[in-house]
């Protein structure tokens, strides 16, 4: 039950009728904008969350009287 060619043809004759050609390239330049939107403020929340991870200062627990000796000299 699968949609023939002529059938996906009358569907784009359609839709071209309805939107016409200029605001389906309007509409596609819009959804990339959003992808492109998408990807950098995936990037931009990764660089604060691995500069975050290079600060962090070692736990005081588990260690032995001397490492916590050697770590607090170094302040």
């Amino acid at each position: 039950m699968g949609l023939s060619v002529w059938q996906l043809a009358i569907i784009a004759v359609v839709v071209l009728v309805l939107f016409g050609r200029g605001r389906i390239s309007e509409m596609m330049g819009d959804f990339g904008k959003g992808i492109k939107s998408f990807k950098q403020g995936m990037n931009e929340e990764e660089a604060p969350a691995k500069q975050l991870g290079h600060d962090a200062k070692p736990a005081d627990e588990g260690l032995t009287p001397d490492q916590v000796k050697q770590t607090s000299d170094t302040k």
